[in-house]
């Protein structure tokens, strides 16, 4: 097993779950099996709890783990299926140890942090590196770890974050146990340029390897990210304040489109250097698939046809927090051939009382609603911004606008269905109104046992069609079933379906069982 460490440092978020996606990409294109292993220093168990401003979205796998986002460019990029386990936390690394300690396996010895904590990592990225990801089921070859950016903070002149260290610690004595030959260090940093002097400045990369260097973990490859391109007198200072060779450092800065970095990693050679580094049996040049990847970087540049997307949602000053959302919307124009235009709309800005409040956001955001091609209601939870959500549901309704409801989205359809054309005022879900005279959405018993960590209907679930007569049945190829990721709390009252399929709003999809409404459809 190769093991290639993805570590950040001077910012977090600059691209590093791309690049280790890309790096992963490049392999892959050479033939390799990979797999990936996020590494998140927060003491949550998951990422399930968490406000999507925090961190992003959350991103769901097929055994139901609820996961960071950066999981869901692995599955993109390299076409695989992970699991929750190749997401480490600091909260499980001790939930696990700790559990082991009060079964008694550390028995007569002090548990602490070295070497207890640091062997507890080092084993969970062995034993999760083997596990297959792929189709084939064949154990990986290579396995790319990205160590979140808080492990190599600076500031002023403190080194490492204090939650990280334990993990940075575990690397140091890993890449001993791993062997050389099988282990590599790639540190993303940026080189910013201040406005005011308009040159590419090298000082943060110079300190930030300096403080992995100091933790013990020497980078092999240093990408540097910018805003233009970067000069090649940058590259030579980099390359000799940071102990490296000239062709260690890449560059890799701001591109139109994500689908362009693994070429510009491609054309920096870094296939010849993972080669001699890792002793890899591949070929020097890339495969066809990377040929197919530059084909579709170049056909996304050159769409001329735009399809605008309304998402109405409440977490729309972020764009991560729909990032799953917005991939899929853009890999359905590119395979179309039409360029994207998605137009986040804030649900709350569509409400009476922004009206009142605030007259030209609120006009705005119904001028942004109105010239949509098609309206998207994503996933959500809480009651702020639902109003402005059956708002934009009941115009997309009544001007026959084509409109997808997901998760809260198609619950809020049947609310809105419910209130306008059945009539029923005061319908509610139970989870914005307990005592509504008009349950047509309510909770699951069994997934509202109390605690909020995990008991969610998780994970990917089987939605078998009741209807030949299906816009989305058609779509998925005419198939009899389709199985997508789930994650919900709430579902359709089944007790009320018939007033709903009687008025023309059909539950064309159910759930292995037939108790679940899956996927709703308007008859007209």
């Amino acid at each position: 097993m190769k093991y290639i460490l993805v570590t950040g440092g001077v910012i977090s978020g600059i691209g590093k779950g791309i690049i280790a996606s890309s790096i992963g990409t490049i392999l892959k294109s050479c033939g390799l099996r990979v797999t990936a292993i996020k590494i998140d220093p927060y003491i949550n168990i998951d990422a399930g709890t968490f406000s999507p401003y925090e961190h992003g979205e959350v991103f769901v796998l097929n055994d139901g783990g609820e996961v960071d986002l950066d999981l869901g460019n692995y599955e993109r990029f390299l076409d695989i299926n992970l699991y929750k386990d190749n997401n480490i936390t600091t909260g499980k690394i001790y939930q696990h140890v700790i559990n082991k300690e009060r079964h008694g396996d550390y028995l007569g010895k002090t548990v602490q942090v070295v070497p207890h904590i640091t062997d507890a990592v080092q084993e969970w990225v062995m034993n999760q590196a083997k596990v297959p990801v792929d189709d084939d089921r064949k154990e990986p070859q290579i396995c790319v770890i990205e160590a979140n950016s808080s492990f190599l903070f600076q500031l002023g002149g403190t080194i490492g974050d204090i939650e990280g260290m334990p993990f940075v610690e575990a690397f140091r004595q890993f890449q001993f146990k791993a062997k050389r030959e099988n282990f590599c260090n790639i540190h993303v940093s940026l080189v910013p340029q201040p406005n005011a002097t308009g040159e590419q400045k090298t000082k943060p990369t110079q300190n930030s390897v300096r403080a992995l260097r100091g933790l013990g973990l020497s980078p092999d490859l240093i990408v540097c990210r910018s805003a233009k391109p970067i000069e090649m007198a940058v590259k030579e200072k980099i390359s000799m304040f940071c102990h490296v060779e000239p062709e260690q450092v890449i560059f890799i800065h701001d591109v139109s489109s994500t689908y362009r970095v693994p070429i510009l990693l491609e054309e920096q050679g870094i296939i010849k250097y993972f080669k001699q580094r890792l002793n890899l049996p591949i070929d020097d040049q890339p495969s066809d698939l990377l040929m197919k990847w530059k084909k579709m970087a170049d056909r996304y540049e050159r769409l001329l046809k735009v399809c605008s997307i309304a998402l109405v949602g409440k977490y729309t000053k972020l764009s991560d927090c729909y990032a799953s959302v917005f991939k899929a919307l853009e890999h359905s124009a590119l395979a179309i051939n039409h360029k994207l235009d998605l137009m986040y709309i804030d649900s709350t800005e569509l409400e009476r009382s922004t009206e009142v409040e605030n007259s030209v956001k609120y006009h705005q955001a119904w001028h942004k609603l109105c010239k949509a091609d098609g309206i998207l209601v994503p996933g959500g939870f809480g009651i702020r911004g639902t109003e402005g959500k059956l708002q934009a549901i009941s115009w997309a309704r009544t001007k026959k606008k084509p409109f997808l409801g997901v998760c809260l989205g198609m619950q809020l359809a049947v609310v809105e269905f419910a209130r306008n054309h059945l009539n029923w005022k005061d319908a509610n879900s139970t989870e914005f109104d307990p005592d509504t005279k008009n349950p047509v959405v309510i909770d699951m018993p069994e997934h509202n046992p109390g605690d909020m960590g995990g008991t969610m209907r998780l994970g990917k679930r089987r939605t078998v069609f009741k209807t030949q007569n299906s816009v989305l049945r058609k779509l998925y190829g005419d198939e009899m079933f389709v199985e997508e990721r789930h994650r919900h709390r709430y579902e359709v009252n089944p007790e009320l379906t018939h007033c709903f399929e009687e008025k023309g709003l059909k539950f064309v999809g159910h759930d292995t069982e037939g108790n679940r409404m899956e996927i709703i459809e308007l008859e007209s």
